[in-house]
């Protein structure tokens, strides 16, 4: 599958979450949207310019803004879909994302807890959050890093139970 194959296909299948996806077909399809979010950047740097300095405020980015809004679930379906290919559930591309919110959660009952418990006790237990958020930190920092992975793993060979092989079928 070449690149402008695998761009063709993904926004074809713009939001299928079913099926398999090759390893081509997904970072073809990452490639594009980098590339078209660079694009995009620099055309909306031009058209609306760019102030830089105190109070500059952040500049409007109508093109990026559509671009990624027209990318976005193609995007996340396609790397549903790769998920897939390697026999895991989709799920785990939200990884990332439930450890972000896991670690808010967290934070907020932290914060709401320590001026429950008194000051002897709210220094042990700001302590111990403290480790438990430096663990949750370093996790936090290796799951985009572990989805990439599991995002460059070989899929399946044969049939698995999302569907069969993308490369054997074409």
């Amino acid at each position: 599958m070449g690149f402008a194959q695998a761009i063709r296909t993904c926004f074809r299948k713009y939001a299928t979450f079913s099926g398999r996806a090759s390893r081509p077909e997904y970072w073809y399809f990452a490639l594009f949207v980098i590339l078209g979010n660079f694009a995009a950047g620099i055309l909306d740097g031009i058209l609306n310019g760019i102030m830089y300095g105190p109070g500059a405020g952040a500049p409007a980015a109508p093109l990026s803004t559509l671009f990624w809004l027209g990318t976005l679930i193609p995007g996340l379906a396609a790397a549903w879909r790769r998920m897939h290919d390697t026999g895991r559930s989709g799920l785990y591309v939200l990884y990332p994302l439930l450890v972000m919110v896991g670690m808010g959660t967290f934070m907020a009952f932290a914060a709401g807890l320590v001026p429950v418990l008194g000051d002897q006790a709210a220094g042990v237990a700001t302590g111990a959050t403290m480790i438990l958020m430096g663990l949750a930190m370093v996790v936090l920092l290796l799951s985009p890093i572990l989805v990439i992975w599991w995002l460059t793993r070989p899929g399946q060979p044969g049939r698995n139970r999302y569907g069969p092989n993308p490369q054997e079928a074409a």
